[in-house]
């Protein structure tokens, strides 16, 4: 399915992707999945190209980000489904303002250095070089290597970590936003698998977003390629945010507090959950991606804007 929106090409991909379109054939077969999925067979005679072709030319629009691949079960085997994940591409020549950092504070946190957390099984982590403890036990989320952790998930429950609180005046924030690269959780992955992914930050509710399911099936751009296409490959890159008019999810307004609520003046820290709620209508877990995993160069980031 196609997303409403234009993909915003970090600084790092830009090349990536400009390799992927420089190539008439490449743009011919976004141009033919525009409409519609098609499988490699199906670009390939529409196209008059040998499959061999289509296979390596689709491969090279996959690790830019630009089409999403779908292995899916077919009357003679698997086939690879093909559609486009954005409506377009912009490529910044320099980052936007509401991007850069001259007007606010940005703490970029590991994964793996929350500070608590609920889990039950599937749950479990990894790094870049391995496995960190044991699948689906608890306790391994008190391994110290969980500093190094890349990709965390859990069934159920939530991770909470404390950010430092910025050394400047509370009346000059107008803002507090978290952003994570997160998805649903099931065993391997099932990309229709819907779950409500809560933020809280100071202990209040921000809001919740529906994940449509546990991506899989085609490589995360930054994920290792030893771990196998049959585990959670990426996520969804969401922010939550609060100002004084309220709160919001990428924009979209909640019933979460305001900046007036959350105690600015008396907190020490930024405490910020991410979870799945007791109780929530769709259960379907968490996958939490960092730096080393995923589809963005990121951990949790929270980010504190200020006025002038």
């Amino acid at each position: 399915m196609v997303d409403d929106r234009m993909y915003w090409a970090e600084q790092s991909a830009m090349a990536e992707i400009a390799r992927a379109l420089d190539s008439d054939l490449r743009r011919r077969i976004l141009s033919l999945i525009a409409t519609r999925p098609l499988n490699v067979n199906q670009i390939a005679q529409a196209l008059g190209v040998p499959q061999s072709t289509c296979v390596v030319n689709v491969q090279i629009l996959a690790k830019a980000g630009i089409i999403h691949v779908e292995h899916v079960v077919a009357s003679r085997g698997a086939q690879k489904l093909c559609s486009l994940r954005w409506d377009g591409v912009v490529l910044p020549f320099r980052e936007p303002a509401a991007l850069r950092d001259e007007h606010s504070v940005v703490v970029d946190m590991p994964v793996g250095l929350y500070t608590d957390f609920k889990a039950a099984a599937s749950c479990g982590m990894v790094n870049p070089q391995g496995i960190i403890g044991f699948f689906d036990h608890p306790e391994t989320f008190l391994n110290p290597k969980r500093a190094s952790a890349g990709l965390i998930w859990l069934n159920s429950g939530y991770l909470e970590y404390r950010f430092p609180k910025a050394s400047v005046p509370v009346e000059r924030i107008s803002a507090l936003s978290v952003t994570a690269e997160v998805c649903s959780e099931f065993p391997g992955f099932k990309n229709k698998w819907p779950s409500d992914i809560t933020v809280w930050l100071n202990g209040l509710e921000v809001g919740t977003w529906t994940s449509p399911g546990d991506m899989g099936g085609e490589y995360g751009r930054f994920t290792p390629r030893w771990w196998d296409l049959v585990n959670t490959q990426y996520g969804f890159l969401k922010t939550w945010k609060v100002t004084e008019e309220g709160s919001f999810i990428d924009g979209e307004r909640t019933h979460g507090p305001s900046l007036g609520d959350l105690d600015l003046t008396g907190c020490h820290h930024y405490m910020v959950r991410i979870g799945v709620k007791d109780g929530a209508e769709n259960q379907g877990g968490l996958n939490l991606f960092g730096r080393s995993f995923g589809n963005y160069d990121q951990d949790v980031v929270l980010r504190v804007e200020l006025t002038d």
